[in-house]
C-alpha cells in the first residue's frame, strides 16, 4: 500500500484520484517544521473528504515525519507536484498553528493564484499568527479563523455550508 501511494506521489497523482466532478481541495500542514500537529491534520483531512477530494492528504500520514517525504526527484519534484495541485485546487485550507516556512509559502503562491483559502490557527497554542498571515485576511477570498482543536470538525462543516462551490 505505501508503494503504492509514494508511486502515486512521484507521479503528481493526488490521493483520491478519478472524480473530476468533486471541488479539489490543497490542505497544508507543517512537515519539516514540526509535526506536532499530525494527528490534528488526520481529523482535518478526514473531514474534508466529506466536501471534496483532498490533493494533499499525504500531509496527515502517521508515516511521514518531519524529515519529510522522499521523492525520487527530490525537493524539485515535491515543489512543482505541489505548486500543481496548487493550482488544480479550487480551495485551500491550511493549519496554521505550527510555525512552517513551507506552508507560509504555499499561502503565498495561494493568494497570488487568487485561490480561496481558509487558515485555521488556535490562540490557545500560546504562538502568535504571523502578521503575514492574518494580515492577509480580507474576510472574503483569504480567511483566518480562530478556533480551539475540539471544534475543528465542527468549524470545517460550518465553512462549507456558508461558502458553497464557484
Amino acid at each position: 500500500m505505501a508503494a503504492t501511494i509514494a508511486g502515486a506521489r512521484e507521479r503528481g497523482e493526488p490521493g483520491q484520484s478519478g472524480d473530476t466532478c468533486r471541488r479539489a481541495l490543497y490542505f497544508c500542514g507543517s512537515i519539516r517544521g514540526g509535526r506536532e500537529d499530525r494527528a490534528l491534520y488526520q481529523r482535518i483531512v478526514s473531514r474534508l473528504r466529506r466536501f471534496g477530494t483532498v490533493l494533499t492528504e499525504h500531509v496527515a500520514f502517521a508515516e511521514l515525519g518531519a524529515q519529510g517525504e522522499e521523492a525520487a526527484g527530490g525537493d524539485r519534484l515535491i515543489h512543482e507536484r505541489d505548486l500543481a495541485w496548487l493550482q488544480r485546487a479550487d480551495l485551500v485550507v491550511a493549519e496554521v498553528t505550527q510555525p512552517s516556512l513551507g506552508v507560509g509559502y504555499e499561502l503565498g503562491r495561494a493568494a497570488a493564484l487568487n485561490k480561496r483559502v481558509l487558515c485555521l490557527f488556535r490562540p490557545q497554542s500560546g504562538r502568535v499568527l504571523s502578521a503575514m498571515i492574518r494580515g492577509a485576511a480580507d474576510g472574503s477570498r483569504f480567511q483566518v479563523w480562530d478556533y480551539e482543536e475540539g471544534e475543528v470538525e465542527a468549524l470545517l462543516d460550518r465553512y462549507f455550508e456558508t461558502h458553497p462551490p464557484e
